[in-house]
């Protein structure tokens, strides 16, 4: 068998910008992440919602500016 054929394994210690850390197995030596299990909104509860107007609210308001607009052309 060939010698050195796995990469080296490490007990990682991982680190969030928010702060929290902990270990894993890894075979890289230090990682930092931007976003995890105690800040990522999906397992926090706190999920934040971006589209304020849903799509379909959207393009009712479009097609009646368009009728509208079609009407005062007239």
């Amino acid at each position: 068998m060939k010698k050195d054929t796995h990469p080296k394994y490490y007990e990682t210690k991982v680190t969030c910008a928010c702060g929290n850390t902990f270990t894993i197995g890894s075979t890289i030596e230090k990682m930092q992440v931007e976003i995890c299990s105690a800040c990522h909104p999906f397992f926090t509860g706190n999920e934040k919602t971006l589209d304020v107007a849903g799509r379909v609210e959207k393009f009712k308001t479009r097609a009646t500016k368009a009728t509208t607009a079609k009407k005062k052309g007239k």
